[in-house]
Protein backbone atom coordinates (compact mmCIF):
# COMPACT_ATOMS: atom_id res chain seq x y z
CA UNK A 1 0.00 0.00 0.00
CA UNK A 2 1.64 3.50 -1.20
CA UNK A 3 1.88 6.49 1.92
CA UNK A 4 1.38 9.55 0.87
CA UNK A 5 3.96 11.93 2.88
CA UNK A 6 2.03 15.20 1.63
CA UNK A 7 -1.06 14.03 3.71
CA UNK A 8 -1.94 16.28 6.76
CA UNK A 9 -1.35 13.83 9.52
CA UNK A 10 -3.69 13.47 12.09
CA UNK A 11 -2.07 14.23 15.77
CA UNK A 12 -3.02 12.39 18.68
CA UNK A 13 -6.36 14.76 19.46
CA UNK A 14 -7.61 13.42 16.48
CA UNK A 15 -6.84 10.00 17.06
CA UNK A 16 -8.98 9.94 20.33
CA UNK A 17 -11.62 11.83 18.69
CA UNK A 18 -13.00 9.08 16.58
CA UNK A 19 -16.33 8.21 18.04
CA UNK A 20 -17.29 4.84 19.42
CA UNK A 21 -19.59 4.49 16.46
CA UNK A 22 -16.89 4.62 14.14
CA UNK A 23 -14.64 2.18 15.77
CA UNK A 24 -18.24 -0.21 15.96
CA UNK A 25 -18.43 -0.11 11.96
CA UNK A 26 -14.90 -0.88 11.31
CA UNK A 27 -15.15 -3.79 13.65
CA UNK A 28 -18.41 -5.14 11.69
CA UNK A 29 -17.14 -4.73 8.55
CA UNK A 30 -14.41 -6.85 8.71
CA UNK A 31 -14.80 -10.04 6.44
CA UNK A 32 -15.67 -13.43 8.77
CA UNK A 33 -12.80 -15.79 9.12
CA UNK A 34 -15.28 -18.99 8.92
CA UNK A 35 -15.01 -20.52 5.89
CA UNK A 36 -18.68 -22.55 5.21
CA UNK A 37 -17.52 -25.61 3.28
CA UNK A 38 -20.20 -28.63 2.35
CA UNK A 39 -17.89 -31.98 4.18
CA UNK A 40 -20.19 -34.21 0.63
CA UNK A 41 -18.36 -31.96 -1.49
CA UNK A 42 -14.94 -31.72 -0.46
CA UNK A 43 -14.63 -35.64 0.67
CA UNK A 44 -16.02 -36.41 -3.36
CA UNK A 45 -12.55 -35.40 -4.34
CA UNK A 46 -10.38 -37.96 -2.68
CA UNK A 47 -10.01 -41.58 -2.77
CA UNK A 48 -9.78 -43.96 -0.38
CA UNK A 49 -6.95 -46.50 0.58
CA UNK A 50 -7.19 -49.26 -1.03
CA UNK A 51 -10.40 -48.16 -4.27
CA UNK A 52 -10.46 -50.62 -6.66
CA UNK A 53 -8.62 -48.85 -9.56
CA UNK A 54 -8.20 -51.76 -11.81
CA UNK A 55 -10.30 -50.02 -14.61
CA UNK A 56 -8.36 -46.71 -14.25
CA UNK A 57 -5.53 -46.13 -17.00
CA UNK A 58 -2.36 -43.93 -16.45
CA UNK A 59 -1.11 -41.86 -19.45
CA UNK A 60 2.11 -41.35 -18.37
CA UNK A 61 4.99 -41.27 -20.88
CA UNK A 62 8.21 -43.01 -19.11
CA UNK A 63 11.41 -42.00 -20.23
CA UNK A 64 14.93 -44.39 -19.96
CA UNK A 65 17.47 -43.19 -17.49
CA UNK A 66 19.56 -40.74 -19.50
CA UNK A 67 23.71 -40.99 -20.23
CA UNK A 68 24.25 -38.32 -17.30
CA UNK A 69 21.67 -40.23 -14.77
CA UNK A 70 22.18 -43.38 -12.90
CA UNK A 71 19.11 -45.02 -10.67
CA UNK A 72 20.60 -44.94 -6.85
CA UNK A 73 20.86 -48.73 -5.65
CA UNK A 74 19.17 -47.79 -2.01
CA UNK A 75 16.59 -46.27 -2.42
CA UNK A 76 16.33 -46.78 -6.80
CA UNK A 77 15.21 -43.21 -7.48
CA UNK A 78 16.84 -42.27 -11.08
CA UNK A 79 19.84 -39.15 -10.20
CA UNK A 80 21.87 -36.81 -11.62
CA UNK A 81 25.69 -38.44 -11.97
CA UNK A 82 26.89 -35.34 -9.47
CA UNK A 83 25.05 -37.35 -7.15
CA UNK A 84 26.66 -40.54 -7.31
CA UNK A 85 29.01 -41.80 -4.16
CA UNK A 86 30.12 -45.25 -4.68
CA UNK A 87 28.40 -47.55 -2.25
CA UNK A 88 28.83 -51.02 -1.20
CA UNK A 89 26.74 -52.29 -3.73
CA UNK A 90 27.34 -49.99 -6.43
CA UNK A 91 26.18 -46.33 -7.01
CA UNK A 92 24.46 -45.06 -4.25
CA UNK A 93 23.26 -41.09 -4.16
CA UNK A 94 24.03 -38.42 -1.96
CA UNK A 95 20.96 -38.64 0.48
CA UNK A 96 21.35 -42.57 0.65
CA UNK A 97 25.36 -42.57 1.59
CA UNK A 98 24.43 -42.46 5.77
Amino acid sequence: MATDYDAPRKNDDDVNEDSIEELKNRSSNRQSAVVDEDETEAAEGFELPGADLSDEELQVRVLPAQSDEFTCTSCFLVRHRSQAIEGPNGLVCKDCED
